[in-house]
């Protein structure tokens, strides 16, 4: 079983753009299989594959998710964003407009979902390793 103080302690070794791999080991290492990101309020669950999982606290007041999505918006405040264009917030708060609810990065694939209220895959994005 995982703790959050684990999880910290990994991140917290992240420097560069490089280290991010050995974050992801670390993950694994730990038993953890991924993690969702809730945009309401950018609380993150971290899961295995046992249906273990550990969550952190909420960053901010709940946002309004719209209840559909708009993958061409959404798009361009992606792109905005990991241009370094807007902040975490911001990027939250465009995210909850464009009706993204969640998400989850899967850490054995690679990948980035990005999901709606309804648990429909608006955006899947391979993560660089």
């Amino acid at each position: 079983m995982f703790t959050l103080e684990q999880i910290k302690q990994a991140y917290d070794k992240v420097q560069t753009e490089s280290d991010f791999a050995i974050y992801i080991q670390e993950l694994i290492h730990l038993g953890i299989k991924g993690y969702d990101t809730i945009v309401s309020d950018s609380r993150v669950v971290y899961y295995s594959d046992t249906d273990y999982e550990v969550s952190t606290d909420k960053k901010y007041e709940p946002l309004y998710i719209a209840p559909t999505g708009n993958k061409e918006r959404f798009i361009e405040c992606l792109v905005m964003h990991e241009s370094g264009q807007t902040d975490y917030f911001t990027f939250c708060q465009q995210a909850a407009q464009c009706g993204i609810a969640k998400w989850r990065i899967d850490i054995i694939e690679m990948t980035c979902t990005y999901l709606t209220t309804a648990g429909d895959a608006l955006i899947i994005e391979k993560i660089p390793t």
